[in-house]
């Protein structure tokens, strides 16, 4: 009896593995055994950065307000406080940008967070 090699299966799978390791470097691109084990641990790191990256920055957004709210006399937490006392609905994110790119409207809103927690 003939032995079925599944060719075409095979062939198709390899080509798509060699696909998602373009840019990898050496070995890791054009020998089958090593680009697997690449392409998968780039994977799976792949779906948790997803995750990480968000973390990373509510991070960045809330170290940028902390030091914008220290230049107007006020801590981040109050801050946070008092945006809820008065019951705005601008996140982390945006404030990051308003007093990014327009300190003196990011002024104004820390002049109203003082004024509720007075």
């Amino acid at each position: 009896m003939v032995r079925a090699t599944n060719a075409v299966a095979s062939h198709r799978r390899t080509k798509r593995i060699m696909k998602q390791a373009k840019g990898f470097w050496g070995d890791r691109k054009n020998h089958l055994r090593q680009t697997t084990d690449a392409v998968m641990r780039a994977m799976a790191y792949n779906y948790d950065h997803r995750k990480l990256r968000k973390r990373e920055f509510r991070s960045l957004w809330i170290s940028r307000l902390s030091v914008a709210s220290k230049l107007h006399g006020i801590s981040y937490s109050a801050l946070i406080n008092g945006l809820q006392k008065i019951g705005s609905t601008l996140n982390r994110k945006m404030l990051s940008e308003i007093a990014i790119s327009d300190p003196k409207c990011f002024g104004l809103v820390v002049d109203q967070v003082k004024q509720a927690l007075a």
